[in-house]
């Protein structure tokens, strides 16, 4: 498989924590958040001062979240009562290139994050991407995966760091041949959680589930023809002129475990015969007017949660928020 293919499976990452690493020149322990950082940097071709290191390129709506009729019968979460509350909602695609075209193969899969303001002045957030399931089941094989695409650039083996390591991890390797074709909007892209949350409600019964964010208008792709054709920033210009003319709908589902079902691994997708529970609405009514310099203030974090909605013992997510702030924190120049 081609490196140019291969190294769209970084578009979920920020998801790591510490391992021991090997310096070039003398061995050293590093946190492995901050060895994703730099990878990703270098692989952007960076640093790009005031970006991501990942999914740098985005645009961020505003609007409001109308909690479903029987969302208060799976948590007790402040947001998923009567009321509606305000959102903020970021667009991204992958990688940490500012400026890479919408429809290139390495800006997938596309993320997207929520920020729900909740009626006590705090928030709680979701940040999904575009493909059900994840490439590893912990941050070691995670690392593993990105360092194997990075020593693969200048490599003549054959076959290469990256075919080996795909070679035998089959959840890699399903991540990588997974189709992600170039959706028409992000109007028209659904987003999945790819970690399980413990969802508890009033009256003390819980469920484990994760999220899917589907679009009202319903998924609808480019040809391959359109996407070869497609301005460099089609989505972004697309979802403003969207919002402008009319509102931007999304269902947010939970998909329900079963019995027996992982909770705790992200590779592992569930059956699409798992009951859905629709939480709500997302309806997107503008585009955040200095939507580019407020994205950068901004860290979006999948464990800032509420009462009624608990995190799984998943490793990729709880390892997610320490990766994100290393981030954060080179974005600040800090």
């Amino acid at each position: 498989m081609k490196i140019k293919t291969l190294i769209s499976v970084l578009a979920a990452a920020s998801f790591i924590t510490a391992v021991p690493a090997i310096a070039e020149d003398k061995a050293e322990t590093k946190p492995v958040t901050e060895q994703l950082v730099d990878t990703l940097t270098t692989l952007s071709g960076g640093p790009h001062a005031g970006f991501r290191s990942n999914h740098a390129k985005g645009v961020m709506l505003e609007g409001a979240f109308k909690p479903s009729a029987q969302a208060a019968s799976i948590s007790k979460a402040a947001h998923l009562q009567k009321a509606e509350s305000p959102v903020l909602v970021r667009f991204s695609d992958a990688t940490g290139v500012p400026n890479i075209p919408d429809a290139n193969g390495n800006a997938f899969p596309k993320g997207i994050a929520i920020r729900f303001q909740l009626p006590d002045g705090l928030t709680t957030d979701i940040v999904s991407i575009s493909v059900n399931n994840f490439p590893a089941a912990t941050p070691e094989d995670f690392l593993g995966l990105l360092n194997a695409v990075r020593d693969s650039q200048n490599s003549t083996a054959k076959p290469s760091p990256v075919e080996q390591f795909l070679g035998s991890h089959p959840a890699a390797l399903k991540f990588v041949t997974t189709p992600k074709p170039a959706p028409v909007s992000f109007a028209t892209q659904p987003f999945f959680g790819v970690n399980a949350f413990k969802f508890t409600n009033a009256a003390g019964q819980s469920v484990y589930g994760r999220y899917q964010i589907i679009p009202v208008a319903g998924a609808q792709y480019l040809t391959k023809e359109a996407a070869d054709a497609a301005a460099p920033d089609y989505l972004m210009t697309d979802i403003g002129e969207r919002v402008k003319a009319q509102s931007v709908q999304y269902k947010l589902l939970l998909q329900i475990a079963d019995k027996g079902d992982e909770v705790n691994n992200a590779t592992v997708q569930w059956p699409e015969s798992r009951k859905t529970v629709e939480l709500g609405t997302l309806t997107l009514k503008s585009v955040v007017e200095d939507s580019k310099a407020r994205e950068k203030t901004l860290m979006f974090n999948p464990l800032q949660l509420t009462e009624g909605i608990e995190a799984s013992q998943d490793p990729i997510l709880l390892a997610r928020p320490t990766a994100y702030a290393v981030s954060f924190g080179r974005r600040l120049g800090k």
